[in-house]
């Protein structure tokens, strides 16, 4: 055995060699470097004759041991004298035992082992079963400002940034060499020798690798230099949460335990100190892990086969959500908040939008627009104020979608409304004419983003805070609450510009909507107050401006067509109070100038006129009245300025002046919609006729100034009247109003007028202009007849044909060859006998004037004869006999 009392270097040498280990000299200046280029000897053992050499008698060099393969794999374990003084090698020792490593460890620590001389411990093993490794440092610690070496405070001054280390356990293994005793004096800094505490080389105790892998990774449990810190191990640095509130994993941080969190994957071995050491939860296999050591309660896995990196610290919270959501820890706060970890998120809302604004949508609302009261028409509409925008919250869509239509329920939102097509909204174009809009997915978005809060409820990753963040609905879930085939909403039955007479007889002056008729009243011009009662001075008044004024210098034809055109311009006001169509109203005259579009610019400055074209074909004319009903929100529609002499023949025309209602598809759309036809239809042109079944759907209103140059006129009692009506639109609108609601108060008389589709209309209007003294209402119906083409050239080819054959009985050709000169025709050709036969079949039975044309089938000939009969009044009132 060599210890201090026997220094003599040749005999150590000698007894390490016959321990098979390869041995160095070092040199004596406490560098503890070799003395000789030691590289060979990593591979090549030192012989006895260099023994001799480097250690003669007397010699002060000191002895080194090479470690790894060149000396039959031994590996030297070496705790600093730091370590030992901390207690890191009990600690180390505790933890080995616990871990069932106890035996080899004690074979470790008393097998060979040395004290430095600073008093570091030195622990030699043999590896059996796989290679040496290489120097390892197993732990190290940060060094303590009073541990700074003069050069360690040189360099932190110059790198303030740099980590001073004290390693605390290493290894020195293949390529590796270590001092060993009896070296001493001057070979150490301190002067101090090695010295040898138990057995010697010949009982260094032989170890597995597997063994003393693990006996390494408990060295490695120990280490004390801090570690980084990955934000999906610990999760990321978060700022606190306001009003002291806490996070779910901040909260897990403080109240859950270890034991629990690594219930069935780790199991407590030791606890030392603050620091538990941990194994497999099956028991095998030793200590796997740590938590406890050092300032944060970090867990640290030294082994692989875990769900856990290896050597990198885990909070309490980032191990859950390893352990139980695959490291998302988004799912794992939201986890711990379902079980109650962490405050109650606070939620910041938003602020409140205040809506207040008039909600009848007329421009002529506006003050400065507003007319001045007169004696008789007093003015002021009344105003409907719209309480501040309701809040959506849409952070669910199917909640989202039964929140809107909620709110369309309760009425919340105001100028929405539904009809056939779906929710719809009333605005002016900029003609200032009102305009029913159908609403796509963009526009009902656009309303709601005007007339609604709509937020969806976030939570904010940096303050906790649940937040409503301001977000549109989404253009598919407008698209789904359009997609229905009903609404809450109130129906929108037509647009009125003017004050009308509800069905009950009452009046309907209030602009906006109104919910007993379904109406929305947007006034063309601003509206007069009315008086609650209907004076004798206000209708003689009401009377002057409208017969001695505004009609008075028109050049009718006769009184009829003066009568037509004020029942025509009293229609839109009367239009809500009965049911059925009107006709078309036909205004023609002899001459251009003759006062057409005067006539026709009294409805548009009192009511508002859709003016349009007229089509090429009956396609276009269908879509047209379809864009007119749908589209517009004008009550009068005109079809200005046709070509002169046109003819109004088509088929289209007659179907839209005999129904109530007219159905379409929509240009875009796949499905029909079917719409009220409430609308005043007015052609106007020169030399205006009808052909077809369309003469008796007419209401002609006709002018001849019988003059030439009709435009020079001069010396009305309204000067211009354009100007006039400008400044006194709404003086001639409450004029209009005073006259129907006269008639009203004097019990609405009517004077029955036989019209088919359109006796109601027409016995209404009779008798109200019999009440207003106004004469000649439908007394023109024979000279009706002479501006229907068809009509006067049919009556006179049968009168003559009666007067010609009598009742007798006559194929069309000889009908042809025997009034060629009155016989109908298309073009400038006569027709042939087919096609003769092919128009009388089409007119069988139907009079013209007091003739019809009857067919009687010679079943001896086989062929059809036909004949013309005579009605026994023949429009004298008096049997023919």
């Amino acid at each position: 055995m060599i210890n201090a009392q026997t220094p003599d270097m040749r005999a150590a040498a000698r007894e390490y060699d016959k321990a098979g280990l390869c041995v160095l000299p070092i040199k004596d200046d406490g560098s503890k470097a070799a003395s000789v280029k030691w590289t060979p000897y990593k591979v090549t053992r030192s012989t006895s004759a260099e023994h001799d050499r480097w250690f003669p008698v007397g010699t002060t060099a000191g002895i080194a041991v090479v470690y790894g393969g060149v000396s039959g794999g031994v590996e030297l374990i070496e705790f600093e004298d730091t370590a030992v003084e901390e207690g890191l090698l009990d600690e180390v020792t505790e933890v080995m035992e616990a871990s069932g490593l106890g035996e080899e460890w004690h074979a470790i620590l008393t097998g060979w082992a040395s004290t430095s001389p600073s008093g570091g411990r030195h622990f030699r093993v043999r590896v059996d079963g796989g290679p040496v490794r290489p120097n390892t440092k197993l732990a190290s610690r940060l060094a303590r400002p009073e541990e700074y070496t003069p050069e360690e405070k040189q360099r932190l001054a110059e790198r303030p940034g740099s980590q001073i280390i004290r390693v605390q356990i290493e290894t020195r293994g293949e390529g590796g060499y270590g001092l060993v005793e009896p070296s001493g004096g001057t070979v150490h800094a301190t002067g101090r020798p090695y010295l040898r505490t138990s057995g010697g080389p010949a009982t260094i105790p032989t170890i597995s690798a597997e063994r003393l892998d693990a006996i390494h990774e408990i060295c490695r449990m120990v280490d004390a230099l801090p570690k980084a810190e990955s934000p999906k191990a610990v999760g990321k640095a978060q700022p606190p949460l306001p009003d002291g509130g806490l996070r779910p994993g901040d909260d897990f941080e403080r109240r859950a335990d270890w034991e629990t969190i690594l219930n069935g994957t780790f199991v407590p071995v030791t606890t030392r100190g603050n620091t538990t050491y941990w194994g497999w939860a099956d028991g095998k296999g030793g200590v796997k892990a740590t938590t406890g050591r050092g300032d944060a309660d970090r867990l640290y896995v030294f082994a692989t086969g875990s769900e856990f990196q290896a050597e990198v610290p885990y909070s309490k919270f980032g191990a859950y959500a390893q352990l139980n959501h695959g490291g998302n820890h988004k799912a794992a706060a939201a986890a711990l908040r379902e079980q109650g970890y962490g405050s109650a998120p606070t939620r910041r809302r938003l602020s409140s939008v205040p809506a207040q604004h008039f909600a009848d949508g007329s421009s002529a609302l506006d003050p400065d627009h507003a007319p001045d009261p007169q004696d008789g028409f007093e003015g002021g509409p009344q105003l409907r104020a719209v309480p501040a925008r309701p809040e959506l919250d849409i952070t669910n869509e199917a909640d989202g979608i039964d929140g809107v239509l909620a709110l369309m329920n309760s009425g919340a939102l105001p100028d929405l409304y539904k009809r056939s097509g779906g929710p719809c909204w009333v605005y002016r174009d900029d003609n200032d004419d009102p305009v029913v809009q159908q609403l796509a997915s963009d526009n009902l978005r656009a309303y709601l983003a005007d007339h609604v809060s709509s937020y969806v409820v976030k939570r904010n990753p940096v303050t906790e805070q649940m937040e409503e963040h301001r977000e549109l609905l989404m253009p598919k879930s407008c698209a789904t609450v359009l997609g229905r085939k009903d609404w809450p909403l109130p129906t929108l039955r037509g647009v009125v510009t003017s004050p009308v007479i509800r069905p009950d007889g009452s009046l309907l002056e209030a602009p906006g909507y109104d919910r007993a008729t379904g109406l929305y009243l947007e006034p063309r011009v601003p509206l007069r107050r009315l008086q609650p009662q209907v004076t004798k001075d206000s209708l003689e008044r009401a009377k002057s401006i409208v017969l001695g004024d505004v009609l008075h210098d028109f050049p009718w034809v006769k009184p009829s067509d003066r009568a037509a055109f004020l029942g025509a311009l009293l229609t839109p006001i009367l239009r809500a109070y009965f049911h059925g169509p009107t006709q078309m109203v036909a205004i023609t005259a002899t001459a251009a100038g003759s006062g057409k579009t005067l006539l026709k610019d009294i409805f548009k400055y009192c009511y508002g006129t859709a003016d349009t074209a007229w089509p090429e074909n009956d396609t276009e004319l269908r879509k047209s009245i379809t864009t007119q009903l749908y589209g517009t929100g004008s009550p009068v529609v005109v079809f200005d300025n046709l070509p002169n002499g046109f003819v109004l023949r088509t088929p289209i025309l007659s179907a839209l002046l005999t129904g109530e209602h007219w159905g379409d598809r929509i240009l875009g759309a796949t499905g029909k919609v079917t719409m009220r036809n409430d609308r005043l239809w007015i052609a106007t042109g020169n030399a205006l006729r009808t052909g077809g079944d369309n003469g008796r759907r007419v209401l002609w209103v006709r002018l001849d100034p019988d003059c030439p140059d009709p435009d020079q006129r001069d010396g009305f009692r309204i000067g211009d009247l354009r100007p006039w009506l400008r400044a006194n639109a709404s003086t001639l609108v409450a004029a209009l109003v005073t006259l129907v609601r006269a008639w009203l108060a004097a019990g609405a008389p009517v004077i029955r007028v036989r019209k088919g589709d359109y006796s109601e209309w027409a016995s209404m209007m009779a008798g109200l202009l019999d009440y207003l003294g106004v004469e000649g209402w439908m007394a023109d119906s024979a000279d009706a007849e002479t501006q229907d083409d068809e009509q006067q050239e049919w009556a006179l080819f049968l009168e003559m044909w009666r007067e010609t054959y009598g009742g007798e009985p006559l194929a069309t050709g000889a009908v042809i060859k025997g009034l060629p000169n009155h016989v109908p025709r298309k073009g400038d050709e006569p027709p042939s006998a087919n096609q003769l036969g092919i128009w009388l079949k089409a007119r069988a039975g139907r009079y013209f004037g007091v003739h019809k044309v009857v067919m009687v089938v010679d079943s001896h000939r086989k062929q059809n004869l036909w004949r013309v009969d005579i009605h026994a009044d023949r429009g004298t009132g008096r049997h023919e006999s």
